[in-house]
């Protein structure tokens, strides 16, 4: 099965927020102040009790944002969220089975890698576009130039440790199509219900990557 393309996905604002909610309504609030600073794409962590409770909220409440699921480690998981409404499937990890249950949902898709073995085991599933976590504690930039120098047909998102200081290095790397992170919805600000400044941050995320664009 032909996988549908994940660059796609995130062409137009390449940068994925990383949500871990703990209530469905901070959720709604912190997506639509995403959204509204220009982001239309977000991924739910599997890392809460309500977290697949969130999915289906914003599937239903938000139809302008496209929510995926994340945190993927077993068949069981990847059904649920997709039967609540998650467009786009994200792993930490990779091996063969849980790829391709995540192949076999024809939805965009994301496993996650580290090592040679496993980005060779992801393209012989024909895969391509890979996540590359956690980025900064596997050596970051210089790992994905080596890894790159090898596999130059592969795409990275890299997300762990990324953030404003570092996103323009990241991006400097022409196997980088996105970056993922969750700084724009620091958890300081959900507890403080400071829905404008996510959207602010979300906006300042884009302007400096219109500005790596517009320098290169």
């Amino acid at each position: 099965m032909l996988v549908p393309s994940f660059a796609s996905l995130v062409e137009k604002s390449p940068i994925l927020p990383v949500l871990h909610m703990e209530s469905v309504d901070d959720a709604l609030k912190v997506t639509k102040a995403i959204y509204d600073g220009g982001i239309s794409a977000v991924e739910i962590v599997l890392r809460s009790p309500v977290a697949l409770d969130c999915i289906e909220a914003i599937s239903s409440e938000l139809p302008q944002v496209t929510v995926g699921v994340g945190t993927l480690t077993n068949k069981q998981q990847i059904l649920d969220s997709v039967n609540l409404g998650a467009k786009f499937l994200v792993s930490p990890s990779f091996t063969t089975t849980l790829a391709k249950s995540m192949i076999d949902t024809g939805l965009p898709m994301l496993p996650g890698v580290v090592t040679p073995s496993e980005i060779t085991q992801a393209i012989e599933l024909g895969l391509t576009e890979l996540k590359f976590f956690p980025a900064e504690q596997y050596g970051g930039i210089n790992t994905i130039k080596a890894l790159s120098s090898v596999f130059n047909n592969v795409k990275f998102c890299p997300t762990g440790g990324i953030g404003p200081h570092n996103m323009a290095d990241y991006f400097g790397l022409s196997s980088i199509f996105a970056v993922g992170g969750s700084w724009m919805a620091d958890k300081k600000l959900v507890a403080q219900k400071d829905w404008p400044q996510i959207s602010n941050l979300t906006a300042q995320a884009l302007q400096l990557i219109n500005r790596l664009e517009q320098s290169t």
